[in-house]
């Protein structure tokens, strides 16, 4: 007869190891993610229709060089936008609302786990965006130049900053007015972030102005190095950084879970 605890098949109670927890939740997060029409719309068919209607079609006027050139940077920013902010953002508010939220809490995987999961899985989805804006920019005649490091970082911290941002606006709002707000806010930076449109056609005092926002930091910064070749642009690098650390703070100090 067998002695207790010495069988094959004995049990092991107890939560799984962290970085197990954390990487499931991040793939359940991932697959979510991406069987979601809505999401979908905002992450994908939106910025590729965007960047071949406007590089194909002599809409807007982006001035000298090839329109790809001008356009790519703003589409990349304005994936990271997508799926950071208006994605998170909705996805959050609506699990808070229903409860998914407390009753992740209360699991073994703390809060601050949940979230780096939720990070997680928006670092995967910006990553197949980019390789696929990469790709069809490319199909399109696209010619970037400058400093991968200084592009990776800006995305870095513009994930950081809509991130922030979305949680904050999830963690605050009530669901339906997060999904309004979200999606209002979204449509408002793709026409005001120098996405498609350059910031000089705009009035001198909005230019100022909107040269603040974190749409457009990240716009110019990744124009600045991708077309013209530039070196870090740090202006667009302080911006982004300093709506990265308050956004996470706000979010950190104003979330609510239930």
């Amino acid at each position: 007869m067998t002695a207790p605890g010495t069988g094959t098949y004995t049990p092991r109670p107890g939560a799984a190891p962290l970085p197990r927890m954390i990487t499931a939740q991040a793939l359940l997060e991932t697959k979510m993610l991406l069987r979601n029409g809505e999401q979908l719309l905002l992450t994908v068919v939106i910025p590729t229709l965007l960047l071949v209607l406007f590089s194909t079609v002599d809409i807007v006027d982006t001035g000298s060089g090839e329109a790809v050139d001008f356009l790519t940077p703003g589409v990349l920013a304005l994936a990271v936008m997508s799926t950071a902010f208006t994605g998170q953002a909705i996805a959050t508010g609506f699990e808070r609302r229903y409860g998914v939220l407390k009753r992740l809490a209360s699991s073994p995987l703390p809060r601050w786990g949940l979230m780096t999961a939720k990070t997680l899985s928006v670092l995967v989805t910006e990553v197949l965006q980019v390789i696929l804006l990469t790709v069809i920019a490319f199909s399109l005649g696209w010619s970037p130049q400058g400093n991968p490091f200084a592009v990776l970082l800006l995305l870095v911290l513009g994930t950081a900053a809509f991130s922030g941002l979305g949680l904050l606006m999830a963690g605050t709002l009530k669901a339906e007015a997060t999904l309004a707000a979200a999606n209002l806010v979204f449509l408002l930076l793709l026409v005001g972030g120098g996405v498609v449109v350059p910031l000089d056609k705009f009035p001198q005092g909005a230019q100022d102005v909107l040269g603040l926002l974190p749409i457009a930091a990240l716009s110019d910064g990744l124009r600045d190095v991708l077309q013209h070749g530039a070196g870090m642009p740090w202006g667009d690098v302080g911006i982004l950084a300093v709506w990265a650390v308050a956004a996470l703070t706000a979010a950190g100090a104003f979330f609510r879970w239930e």
